[in-house]
């Protein structure tokens, strides 16, 4: 016998049972939900907010309702001062703030509170109805990431993620990017690479895993002696920690990766100091790509960050989620690239001692 075909659903027969479906869940009529969603009025502010959420459940696709909306920023104390230190924060912020304008949304910066203070400007945010949504920016804080997830509110990480999985996230894909920088180094005849971070942050951990990846793969020795330490993301604090190396002999590599731009002007105000040359005995890198690295005497190698693109991500894929709802949580990883300038050169295969 021959099939009968169906006559096919239209978008609009569609769209009219979702809008019931919707309606069946907060108990509400069909033209309630239509005005809700059209943002008209007479429909009350707590009845508006359900059908919303329940509109996103059903993934029905909503209007546009973000203009005139308000985004929160929260900012670690970390990303607060990174202003004297990386510049990182503002780079992300710009970004941040350009895709905000673009859509014509407002942005509020919130320096998020220590554990010990009071946390009501989370609370207040988390509370509010007229947040859009929360970016929190550069926080590795678990109980904030558990707080933001409990209360429901559209929210992104950003240069962080939740080792959990309950926060989407949009960071640099930290662990290639280094492991691309030794790649770089070690194609240049390099075999003695070493590691300029300050500890802590589960990002850096991965740009040293990343170090650590290369060296093992072409078969290289990766020891601990070989990584130094910082205490802050200052060039000060670099030039101190590589001078007192060089000053006591215990400086064994003709390259140096630094985890920041920053390290790197610390590294080569080092190697000045004591009239050693940069690239000719030393090979100094960084990772960022500040517009300052393009000024340095030599002019800094470095992995390129795309911190500005962070910011915009994050505006994006939170918009995303106050529009939509998440269908699943997702860790983001944007790409890192090379910048070959001229504070890096080959090496002959017999290693240079820095002590010659």
């Amino acid at each position: 016998m021959p099939t009968t075909l169906k006559k096919p659903v239209s978008s609009k027969s569609l769209g009219r049972s979702r809008l019931r479906d919707i309606a069946l869940a907060c108990d509400v009529s069909i033209s309630t939900v239509s005005r809700a969603l059209a943002g008209q009025k007479g429909v009350r502010d707590d009845l508006r907010q359900r059908i919303f959420a329940a509109a996103r459940s059903a993934h029905y696709p909503l209007p546009n309702m973000v203009q005139g909306a308000r985004i929160a920023v929260f900012a670690s104390k970390a990303a607060m001062t990174d202003y004297g230190r990386t510049q990182f924060t503002w780079h992300v912020l710009e970004g941040l703030k350009a895709a905000a304008a673009s859509r014509e949304i407002e942005v509020s910066l919130v320096p998020l509170p220590d554990p010990d203070e009071s946390q009501s400007p989370l609370t207040d945010v988390l509370d509010n109805s007229g947040i859009l949504g929360v970016l929190l920016l550069t926080v590795d804080d678990m109980q904030v990431m558990r707080r933001i997830q409990e209360s429901g509110k559209p929210s992104v990480l950003i240069n962080s993620d939740d080792p959990l999985m309950r926060i989407s996230s949009v960071s640099p894909c930290n662990r290639s990017a280094t492991r691309m920088a030794c790649d770089y180094l070690i194609d240049l005849g390099h075999e003695r690479i070493g590691f300029v971070m300050r500890p802590g942050r589960p990002t850096i951990r991965r740009r040293l895993e990343g170090w650590r990846d290369a060296l093992s793969e072409h078969g290289l020795p990766c020891p601990d002696e070989n990584v130094i330490s910082v205490e802050d993301w200052t060039p000060e604090c670099a030039e101190r920690a590589i001078g007192e190396r060089l000053d006591n002999g215990t400086l064994h590599v003709s390259a140096l990766l630094c985890a920041a731009d920053s390290l790197a002007l610390g590294a080569i105000s080092a190697l000045k100091a004591r009239q050693i040359a940069c690239p000719e005995k030393i090979s100094v890198m960084g990772i960022d790509n500040l517009p300052i690295s393009d000024l340095l005497t030599p002019r800094l190698t470095t992995m390129h960050i795309p911190a500005r693109e962070l910011g915009e991500t994050a505006v994006d894929m939170v918009i995303e989620l106050s529009t939509q709802g998440e269908r699943l949580v997702r860790r983001t990883e944007l790409a890192c690239r090379l910048i070959e300038r001229d504070s890096t050169a080959a090496t002959s295969m017999a290693a240079t001692s820095t002590a010659a």
